[in-house]
């Protein structure tokens, strides 16, 4: 093992199977799978049902833990349930009530005081929510795929413990398994009253109730998105942000959100830490916290939200004992990467999703890389899933979609003189006529310079996902500044502007706002 991992991970003694051991259909009377998945998430369906199509025994074992204020769902995974699915939902929620403001302007006799009704939307995104747990249990029986609501651990590189809603416990072994457990939302337990009295993005997609006035706890992708659709709902929301927002990403692109939102109602609390949470004899919440300054201060909201990151569900699982090396710093499982990304330090144990140390925490990247580990397992494929040139969007109340890298990592990797980043503002036509602000509609595309290699683009604005992801396939197929200026525009369109732009930052002038 070299230097680098040694210094990371934990070395651990890999758990050797007897070679007298040979798994035909039964082992002890129990039924040998080929495949079992931990984790009924989007990774874990998409593994497991590619893995039947190649006729194999595949078990899913899927278990919801109830949150912290007992928050529970049924199968699909944190995407389905609380996460990408119900918050694209809330946020189109909220954008309609923009919308709706901007009909009256185009001719629509619309009521001035039009108000959300909290309980008849969130019980139509709980409604769409439950149908995919139906569909996806549905589908897992059309492949033949066992469905077991049940928690697994691990006792041994083959064998499988899990407990069944009748407190039952059973066995199962497996020739491979796939860790897909994903990760939760993470509460600091120095903060006092966080654990009891906040809630999650575990919590918010199921509350029976309008949240009210609400301080939204960290500056992830998470918190921006949940603060956005909050605001745009018409709730008094509030961001308390610790350091910067949107750490992992562009950061210039991060202060364009941040004042968009702010420019919009959200109000930021910024450099600032909770220091406890008490609740009131009449419910509400006092939040106490220290501003930039060292003062201690304090508000009152009626749903506090923590959104300050999210950790792997792998300490429960006994990964250690059976030789699975995990970060020390994360818990995450660290893949095999001179042979197989997704293969653990136990040769039949792998990992996918959020549970994978250093990939991305996506749903299309979990699914992507669960199709391609059965496919090579089962099917005789060689392809490996390529971890490079992700496209993701963030849905705040002005979208955000990239692909490739931000302008800091471009100046790291090539230094700053051999980089050109293109740039503009631009004014998107249908925000032009209802006077809407556009001053942080931004696009920025970093490239080599002399019209090279495509490094990162960027674009602010509305329909940012449905912009990026034709882009992401540019990028990926190496597409050069020069091809990508020369191509024909699409009229009137947001996404005609990235193809349009001639400023670089260079040259040091001003990217004026441009479109319609």
């Amino acid at each position: 093992m070299s230097a680098p991992i040694r210094r990371c991970c934990r070395i651990i003694r890999v758990a050797v199977i007897p070679k007298s051991r040979q798994y035909s259909s039964t082992v002890s009377g129990r039924d040998v799978y080929d495949l079992v998945v931990i984790g009924g998430g989007s990774g874990g369906l998409a593994c497991s049902k590619e893995a039947a199509q190649f006729n194999k025994k595949v078990a899913v074992l899927d278990f919801v833990k109830p949150s912290t204020q007992g928050t529970k769902w049924g199968l699909g995974g944190t995407c389905v349930n609380v996460g990408c699915i119900p918050k694209k939902l809330m946020h189109r929620a909220a954008l309609l009530g923009e919308s709706i403001q901007d009909a009256s302007v185009f001719g629509w006799n619309v009521p001035t005081d039009v108000q959300l009704d909290w309980n008849k939307m969130s019980e139509l995104v709980q409604n769409y929510v439950k149908s995919l747990n139906w569909g996806h249990r549905v589908q897992l029986k059309d492949k033949n795929v066992e469905y077991i609501n049940a928690y697994g651990t691990l006792l041994d590189a083959n064998t499988i413990k899990y407990v069944d809603s009748k407190g039952k416990e059973r066995l199962l072994t497996a020739k491979n398994i796939v860790i897909a457990s994903g990760g939760r939302p993470h509460i600091p337990d120095e903060i006092p009253g966080a654990l009891e009295h906040s809630i999650t993005s575990d919590d918010i997609f199921w509350l029976n109730k309008p949240p009210g006035k609400t301080l939204v706890i960290g500056g992830s992708y998470i918190a921006l998105e949940c603060g956005g659709f909050l605001t745009g709902m018409g709730f008094d929301t509030t961001v308390m942000v610790r350091s910067i927002c949107l750490r992992h990403f562009d950061q210039q692109m991060a202060k364009l959100i941040a004042d968009y939102m702010e420019n919009h109602g959200t109000k930021f609390l910024k450099k600032c830490r909770p220091q406890k949470i008490e609740k009131l004899s009449d419910g509400r919440l006092e939040v106490f916290y220290t501003d930039k300054t060292g003062n201690t201060c304090s508000d009152i909201y009626d749903t506090v939200l923590m959104a300050v990151g999210r950790k792997p569900e792998t300490l429960r699982i006994n990964l250690e004992s059976v030789g699975v090396v995990t970060d020390p710093e994360t818990n995450k499982i660290v893949g095999n990467h001179d042979n197989d990304h997704e293969r653990s330090s136990v040769p039949n144990i792998y990992a996918i999703g959020d549970v994978l140390h250093d990939r991305p925490e996506l749903t299309p990247v979990a699914i992507k890389a669960g199709r391609l580990l059965a496919e090579r397992l089962f099917g005789g494929s060689k392809v490996k899933m390529d971890y490079d040139k992700i496209p993701t969007t963030v849905f705040t109340p002005l979208e955000y979609g990239v692909v490739g890298l931000s302008e800091d990592e471009a100046i790291q990797k090539f230094d700053e003189d051999s980089i050109e980043v293109y740039h503009a503002f631009y004014k998107p036509l249908e925000f032009a006529p209802v006077g809407r602000d556009v001053s942080q509609c931004y696009i920025k595309v970093i490239c080599m310079r002399d019209g090279g290699k495509v490094l990162g683009i960027h674009f602010l604005g509305p329909n940012a996902g449905e912009v990026i992801q034709g882009f992401a396939a540019a990028v990926r197929c190496g597409i050069s500044w020069h091809n990508l200026s020369r191509t024909v525009a699409i009229h009137p369109t947001s996404a005609e502007e990235v193809v349009k732009m001639t400023i670089n930052k260079r040259s040091g002038l001003d990217p004026t706002v441009t479109g319609c």
